[in-house]
Parts: structure tokens; sequence; C-alpha cells
């Protein structure tokens, strides 16, 4: 009997301190509540928007294709440009690959403001952003004078990178149109002792060599 008794007012104090405690953070305990509420229901919502997002550029670049083959490049052009404003690392992309291996924007201060603004507005991995920085210097090779591609090149040369021998070999290209050999053939040369690229890389570089006077 004693034992029982004293459970009960065991019991009785828990659940009055349970009540009290209740009473005393009741306010913090139903604004925890709806703040968690509110986070749950905010990420879902994001979500749904992302996904929505997503499906609307893809319509949007496939709709711009289809521009593109019936010939109404302004439109196109228009619907690209958007999408690459749009900050999507995978749908700015694509969209500005099709401008820039298509032609569609002939202005060179244009393309290298969109140049910029995809690598400086998306986080992509190491291998994109490193594509996109050699297909840069790529561009800016046929405009810019040597300290541009050099800087350009800069970041790209002092990585390991699967683009540092196509990067070596365009500076190589770049010397070489301006019959600057004996930088071209550096250039050139270093492709030859690094391991494991592509073997079209190699032999292009041979040739290359081959093709350099030896005066």
């Amino acid at each position: 009997m004693p034992e029982n008794l004293f459970e009960t007012q065991y019991d009785l104090t828990k659940k009055s301190r349970l009540r009290l405690f209740y009473k005393s953070n009741k306010i913090i305990i139903y604004t925890s509540i709806l703040v968690l509420i509110i986070i749950i229901a905010s990420y879902f919502y994001y979500q749904s928007s992302k996904e929505k997002k997503k499906i609307l550029l893809s319509e949007n670049y496939i709709q711009a294709k289809v521009y593109l083959e019936n010939e109404k490049r302004e439109q196109a052009v228009k619907i690209l440009k958007d999408v690459i404003l749009s900050d999507d690392p995978t749908y700015s992309t694509l969209s500005f690959f099709t401008l820039l291996n298509g032609n569609l924007i002939e202005d060179y201060e244009e393309i290298s403001k969109l140049f910029d603004h995809l690598l400086e507005s998306n986080k992509f991995d190491k291998e994109m952003e490193n594509l996109l920085l050699y297909k840069k210097a790529l561009f800016k090779s046929n405009y810019v004078e040597e300290s541009k591609i050099l800087q350009e090149t800069k970041s790209l040369l002092n990585k390991e990178s699967v683009w540092k021998g196509h990067v070596l070999l365009l500076l190589g290209d770049f010397y070489f149109s301006k019959e600057q050999y004996i930088k071209a053939k550096d250039f050139y040369t270093q492709i030859l002792i690094i391991k494991n690229l592509q073997t079209n890389l190699y032999e292009q570089a041979k040739l290359k060599l081959a093709l350099i006077p030896n005066d």
C-alpha cells in the first residue's frame, strides 16, 4: 500500500511538473511548432518551384531549337539569352553553347559578358568550370592581344585538368599563327611530356612542331 501511494504521488508530481512546464513555455512550444511547419512548407514549396522552373527552362530551350530549325533566328536568340540569364547550370550552359557554336551573336563584347555572367552566377563542378574557362580563352584568342590570352589561360595552366593539354595547344597555335615559333614550340613540347592526354593532342602537337622552321 505505501509503495502504491508513493508511485501515485510520484506520477502526480511528474504530471504537475509537465503541466507547469507546458504552461510556462507554451508560447515557445507553439512558436517552435509553427516555425517548424513553416520551414517544412517552405522547403517543399522551394523544391516544387525549382522543379517547375526546370521544366519551363527545358521547354524554352526546346522551343529555341525549333525556332532555329525553322530559321527564326531572332526569336531563338532572345529565348536562349533569357535562359542563360536564368542562372540554371544545365540549361544556361546548353543555351550559351548553342549561341556560341552557332555564331548566333557576332558582337564580341556581348559574348564576353555572357561568358562572365555564366561563370560568376552559377556553381559548376571543377571540370565543367575548366571547360568554360577553356572555351572563353579559345573565343578570346581570336580578338585579344598576347597579355590578355595569357591572363585568360593562367588559371588552367596552373592546375591539373583534362583541359590543360587543350590550353597548351591553343597557346601553341596562337603563337604559331603570329610566327612566334620559339614560343609556339615551347607550348607544343609541353604537350608531349604530359602523360595520359588524348592521342589527337599528341598528334597535333607533333604535326605543328614539324611545320616550325628550323632556322
